[in-house]
């Protein structure tokens, strides 16, 4: 019998040779999670939820979402939520902006790190920010200068990566033309989402692959992945094997898909832990600190969270009697 660890596995194949040793998770629970809740957090609990996932070792965490509250009202309370984190030094915090606006709020709120997003799908911006992909790209090259001109680091979002609720499948094309246009605008890291949650592991393979093969760095990639349909770790694991060392997700599973009611949300921050340790992978991040804040959380918002993880060890806590 072999009772070889897996992580130790590298040392007899080549098939994950390229998974980095150490991977930075990027939350997004606060953000990306809360904002599809059915119920709002209050200010102070979404405070306690950002302290405690940076206290269990995350140091990349997305907040909140600078976006008019009348489209948004779980983070209608963002200024207070920004101005309310106890900072760290060494923790980058981000927030979202749409538009010049919102990039005025986030720096009068003391951010030093925002995101700008759009869509890969033509249609998909047309829908959701009411601009075609030239335009929205034109309106970011203002926000991201002048985000740069005050110091602040900019990330950027491509949805629909995947598929899109309105477009069915996404060319790869249209994909390199969104990827590239936000790069030259200056962004640090270019986050890749599957916001409904249709991604394969070979389309992931065939994706970043040609993004790649285009002329992106790695370093400058990241991947999102959401787990509507249950392939989020098996996507992040072909990432990983092709040597992508960012992997956003958000704590318990948070959030859910707007185009598919009822589904489960982003890949669960845990679970992407859990799966990690088990590979060898460095993450920094405490599981079961993690794990503590994502029981709390579940019983604010009054449901059942998808992590794997989560209930896993809710279980084990029951049957041995010991506590969360």
């Amino acid at each position: 019998m072999n009772d070889q660890h897996p992580s130790s596995a590298r040392a007899t194949t080549d098939l994950f040779e390229a998974v980095p040793a150490e991977v930075s998770i990027y939350e997004v629970g606060p953000r990306d999670g809360l904002q599809n809740e059915k119920a709002i957090l209050p200010t102070d609990r979404k405070l306690e939820l950002i302290e405690g996932v940076v206290d269990a070792g995350v140091r990349r965490i997305e907040i909140t979402s600078f976006v008019d509250p009348k489209w948004i009202p779980a983070l209608a309370d963002h200024t207070e939520v920004a101005r309310g984190v106890h900072r760290k030094a060494d923790v980058a915090y981000s927030a979202l902006v749409p538009n010049m606006r919102g990039l005025d709020g986030a720096s009068r709120a003391g951010m030093q790190e925002v995101a700008v997003f759009m869509a890969a799908s033509e249609t998909h911006n047309r829908k959701n920010i009411n601009r075609s992909t030239e335009e929205a790209l034109s309106t970011y090259r203002v926000v991201v200068d002048e985000a740069l001109a005050r110091g602040m680091r900019v990330r950027g979002y491509v949805s629909c990566v995947y598929g899109c609720p309105y477009e069915g499948t996404v060319a790869l094309d249209a994909v390199l033309r969104v990827a590239h246009g936000l790069l030259e605008l200056g962004i640090y890291e270019l986050s890749l989402g599957d916001t409904i949650g249709v991604g394969t592991p070979r389309q992931i393979e065939y994706v970043l692959r040609g993004l790649l093969r285009s002329g992106i760095a790695l370093d400058r990639l990241a991947v999102h992945f959401h787990d509507t349909r249950g392939t989020a770790l098996a996507n992040i694991t072909v990432a990983l094997q092709l040597g992508i060392r960012t992997v956003d997700s958000a704590i318990g599973g948070l959030g859910g898909c707007p185009y598919a009611p009822g589904a489960s949300g982003n890949v669960a921050t845990e679970d992407v832990v859990y799966m990690l340790q088990g590979m060898g992978v460095r993450t920094g991040v405490d599981l079961d600190r993690l794990v503590a804040v994502s029981a709390k959380l579940s019983g604010y918002l009054g449901r059942e969270l998808p992590s794997k993880y989560l209930k896993a060890h809710l279980g084990h806590c029951a049957r041995i009697g010991r506590p969360v």
